[in-house]
């Protein structure tokens, strides 16, 4: 059975580009247009990693993925961010949240600017879902 991954993006071209990475390597693609939708997807299909662009209207990427940390049945899904954020800033602002909420959320397992490479993505997938 091919393993699924689900991307969330709020823009139509990423997800085309990185499902249709996702498809011809082998990997069973799902989608989702933003944070609200993206849990929705996660809950219903409890997929093998996600893929998750960091800034999207409704509920960002930030938001969603802090969600999926705190919730018993979601939070060992491995989680790759992808974004037009710097890692340095993605980090700096989760830790800055972790301090403001009295939470200690974990990084996620990957972290890719973009555009994203397609072998760096491959290989980000591979690693994660070791």
């Amino acid at each position: 059975m091919r393993k699924r991954i689900l991307v969330v993006d709020d823009e139509l071209d990423m997800r085309i580009y990185v499902s249709t990475l996702l498809e011809t390597n082998g990997y069973k693609p799902l989608s989702a247009v933003d944070g609200k939708e993206g849990l929705e997807v996660a809950r219903k299909n409890r997929p093998s990693l996600i893929i998750l662009d960091v800034m999207m209207p409704k509920e960002s990427g930030i938001g969603l993925y802090r969600d999926l940390k705190i919730d018993q049945e979601l939070k060992d899904i491995p989680v790759i961010m992808l974004s037009a954020l710097s890692k340095k800033t993605f980090f700096h602002s989760q830790r800055v949240l972790n301090e403001y909420k009295g939470e200690n959320i974990p990084d996620p397992e990957g972290y890719i600017e973009k555009p994203p490479e397609p072998e760096e993505l491959l290989e980000v997938i591979q690693n994660c879902l070791k």
